[in-house]
């Protein structure tokens, strides 16, 4: 009966095992000494954290200079960018661990790695919608715009939701005047509407509506006052393409749920937090900013769903002490060696190679000794 299986002849059971020993072996130490791999535009990326750290320092600063008081209880960080949970210009809800996840430098490496997936460099027009409703996150976007060099045209609205820049003295208008005054930005917005409903603040009392428009007001900005949503969209395009002109906004980014900017709850929950390249299928009908501009071919940075955003790039969510520039997967990766996965695996196959070719070396001797044997009894008369 023939024999289904071959077994090198040569090779003992011991080396036998040994190679499979040598392969678990390399399976544990390829899995246990991990390297960190350096993910692209990491010198960028490192920049715009530290930019933006130094932005958040100055901001808390400002804040305690002004009076205020640290919540631990909401703000364990201590940095001073936790607004309260209700004010006279408080929009809408919010979450509080969403807010705390922000406040994090390294949302700006997350920025900077996604204009330069999309070809932003030095001299290329963005277009910007922020909003009062997340602070830190505008600071992350103005610190990668200035380190890539880029120009941007920032259209705020001033009111926000729960935890934000929702401190009628100290709204997101006046920090940023604050950070552009300190020379920690550049450039600063050119316009500001009120925001909440229809753009207009409606829903707020009178002294709600009244707080931001002296915020807009004090901080020397352009007042958009429209006359409903779709005129408040139209005055943003209008203000980007004449600001733009003649090079054309390369991307534009949206930071939270300004409600022009995104189109209502709708339109923000139906663009992908990150780049979106063409408009969602469902909300086609939806007019805002993103949606015209993605329909002009112009690609949009959506920066919401924070937490989920968070958890991509390898940031902390909600964390209790913030973070140091340079920290997070945005930067570099764990991962498996492929130096020492390659060594190990030559070694492996070397290994075998060399059982093998004893084993075939054995068998030809063999043959070889039969043949001779056989020879030397044939009868001398049948020898040459």
């Amino acid at each position: 009966m023939n024999k289904i299986y071959w077994r090198p002849h040569k090779v003992s059971r011991f080396e036998l095992v040994f190679v499979a020993l040598l392969a678990a072996l390399a399976l544990v130490l390829v899995a246990e000494f991990q390297v960190e791999d350096a993910q692209p535009w990491y010198a960028e990326k490192l920049e715009a954290s530290r930019l933006a750290q130094r932005a958040l320092d100055v901001l808390r600063e400002e804040h305690l200079r002004r009076g205020a008081e640290l919540d631990l209880t909401v703000d364990p960080a201590g940095t001073a960018l936790i607004g309260p949970v209700m004010s006279e210009i408080t929009t809408n809800t919010g979450h509080l661990s969403a807010k705390q996840t922000t406040l994090n430098p390294n949302f700006a490496a997350v920025v900077v790695h996604y204009l330069k997936r999309l070809g932003v460099e030095a001299g290329d027009v963005v277009a910007v919608g922020a909003s009062g409703s997340f602070p830190a996150l505008n600071v992350a976007v103005y610190a990668a715009l200035q380190t890539l060099g880029a120009k941007p045209i920032v259209v705020m609205s001033v009111s926000g939701s729960q935890w934000g820049a929702n401190d009628p003295q100290f709204t997101w208008a006046d920090m940023e005047r604050v950070l552009f005054d300190k020379k920690v930005f550049e450039f600063r917005s050119v316009a500001a509407s009120r925001g909440g409903i229809e753009d207009k603040g409606l829903g707020l009392n009178r002294a709600g509506r009244q707080s931001l428009d002296a915020a807009i007001e004090r901080n020397g900005l352009t007042h958009l006052k429209p006359a409903d949503y779709v005129n408040s969209i139209e005055q943003r395009m209008a203000i980007f393409a004449d600001r733009a002109a003649p090079l054309g906004v390369k991307a534009y980014i949206n930071v939270g749920g300004g409600t022009t900017s995104v189109g209502t709850k709708v339109g923000k929950l139906a663009f992908e937090p990150g780049i979106n390249r063409s408009p969602p299928v469902g909300p086609r009908e939806i007019d805002s900013v993103m949606t015209r501009f993605v329909r002009d071919g112009v690609p949009v940075v959506h920066l919401v769903q924070v937490r989920e955003l968070a958890r991509r790039f390898g940031l902390p969510v909600a964390p209790s002490v913030t973070p140091q520039p340079g920290e997070g997967d945005v930067f570099a990766k764990r991962g498996q060696s492929r130096l020492l996965a390659g060594a190990l695996a030559i070694s492996i196959v070397g290994l075998m190679f060399l059982f093998i070719r004893r084993d075939f070396g054995f068998r030809f001797l063999k043959s070889l000794g039969r043949t001779d044997a056989g020879a030397s009894r044939q009868p001398p008369e049948q020898m040459v």
